[in-house]
């Protein structure tokens, strides 16, 4: 059975790129992967340390979705990457929800977004759960690594 997961304040919450789970990553610490990932669309440019510091991964995202402001030109061929590095890091950093997603084993887990159908499943659930699928990865990867 699926492990479904959206809000921060449901039982799979930590797997929310809005979670308050802050990491350091390149030289930098991110209050949220939400954070993390809205910034790399904007390397080398204020709006980059402006997503860094503002206070809420909701204001993150708004920031990051402005098209006001030009892409890195090669966003689409690197935003898969960049999240599964900062989920990574995320889990990595924080023993207690590296526990809980190591504890779903084998279990498909998918963000249950009814807006998402890149990252999340979407409202029919014929998105692609590009997060679910990361968040799937990551637990391979920590898996690997964990001494049985």
């Amino acid at each position: 059975m699926p492990i479904y997961f959206y809000s921060t304040h449901d039982d799979y919450g930590s797997f929310s790129n809005f979670s308050a789970h802050g990491f350091e990553l390149d030289g930098e610490y991110w209050p949220t992967t939400e954070h993390y990932f809205q910034a790399q669309k904007f390397p080398g440019t204020a709006q980059f340390d402006r997503i860094r510091q503002v206070k809420t991964p909701k204001d993150a995202a708004k920031m990051g979705r402005d098209r006001s402001l030009p892409l890195r030109p090669d966003w689409e061929q690197v935003k898969d990457g960049i999240m599964q590095k900062a989920v990574l890091r995320k889990f990595e950093t924080h023993g207690e929800i590296c526990e809980i997603l190591l504890a779903t084993g084998d279990q498909e887990i998918v963000e249950n977004s009814p807006i998402d159908y890149y990252w999340g499943c979407g409202k029919d659930g014929s998105g692609k759960n590009m997060l679910g699928q990361i968040l799937m990865e990551v637990r391979e990867i920590l898996r690997s690594r964990t001494p049985d």
